[in-house]
């Protein structure tokens, strides 16, 4: 019997299960020398993915770390400067004035919005609330508005010589100015709280989704009132889409742009500087000073920091539902 026909036989011979691993197993031993991409057919549907992911984010991240190395001078052209972009910005008074700023405007607007945000999860939750959709939807709608729409709204709105508070003013006798420098970091908080408290508040109310009704059933049997219900069963549950709400938040906390770049033409006076916000603070350096390379030390310090701060909160989290 020659050497083919042996292996013919012995295949017809061998069980399909064993035919099928033997031929993973070669696979395996022909794919091994690529680990960790020994699994190439997921490629295949991951892999337009990975190039827009490749092209739209990781590129755009290393040449923006490359460019911060350098310094375009008058004389000379570009020079690389090592990581004295990077100390420049760390003595710059600008940088740390916008940085000290949303940093405030995080730890006051936040708690406040998610509070906000978890108290109309509950509402909704206790199936107690009437017109339960129609306010589901009303909460959500200003999240799908775009943020430019929102702030013009509430700039018109907050204008002492036009607007709501112009009206008030008039009625009222009084002379007050939402827009005034004093105020006017809570006025942004304002626009940014009315726009986001309804995504949070979905996830929120999305988590408590979750929750078996029998529990609440069996708690009730129990003697349990409302109170110890929500206090026992429903806050524990919110832990977990706390941690991303805060992160999220705190992030876009730290990205905030739009507000301010808009109102900046109904302020008074000076009042929203270039430098208002880091990210405001990059984008006039770039487009209205002509540089790339400091904007670009800028914008990677600010990442690292968010980086930072979000993994502390998640790690903190992790902490907190191990106990």
């Amino acid at each position: 019997m020659s050497q083919q026909a042996a292996v013919a036989a012995d295949a017809l011979h061998t069980p399909a299960d064993q035919v099928r691993v033997n031929r993973h197993r070669a696979d395996w031993r022909g794919w091994k020398f690529m680990w960790p991409f020994a699994d190439w057919r997921g490629w295949k549907f991951m892999w337009p993915f990975a190039l827009v992911f490749v092209f739209v984010f990781v590129i755009p991240i290393l040449y923006a770390i490359y460019i911060s190395f350098f310094q375009k001078q008058m004389i000379g052209g570009t020079k690389f400067v090592g990581i004295s972009n990077y100390i420049r910005l760390f003595r710059d008074q600008q940088f740390w004035s916008s940085v000290g700023r949303v940093a405030l405007f995080t730890c006051v607007q936040v708690p406040i919005m998610l509070f906000l945000s978890a108290a109309m999860a509950l509402a909704l939750d206790s199936m107690k609330l009437h017109g339960a959709k129609f306010f589901r939807i009303s909460t959500f709608l200003p999240y799908a508005v775009p943020a430019v729409v929102s702030t013009l709204v509430w700039g018109f709105m907050y204008g002492a010589k036009y607007g709501l508070v112009g009206s008030l003013n008039d009625w009222l006798g009084t002379n007050l100015d939402v827009l005034s420098p004093s105020v006017l970091l809570a006025a942004i908080g304002n626009i940014v709280t009315w726009e986001f408290t309804g995504y949070n508040m979905l996830i929120f109310y999305s988590s408590l989704s979750t929750i078996p009704h029998s529990l609440y059933e069996a708690a009730s049997i129990d003697g349990a009132s409302e109170w110890q219900i929500v206090k026992s069963i429903k806050l524990p549950e919110l832990k977990g889409s706390l941690a991303i709400t805060v992160i999220f938040s705190i992030i876009g906390s730290i990205q905030l742009f739009n507000e301010q770049s808009i109102l900046q033409n109904m302020v008074p006076g000076n009042a929203i500087t270039t430098y208002y916000t880091p990210n405001m603070y990059a984008y006039n350096l770039r487009f209205a000073g002509n540089q790339s390379n400091y904007p670009a030390a800028l914008a990677i310090t600010m990442a690292v920091i968010t980086m930072a701060i979000a993994y502390a909160v998640q790690l903190n989290s992790m902490k907190e539902q191990m106990k």
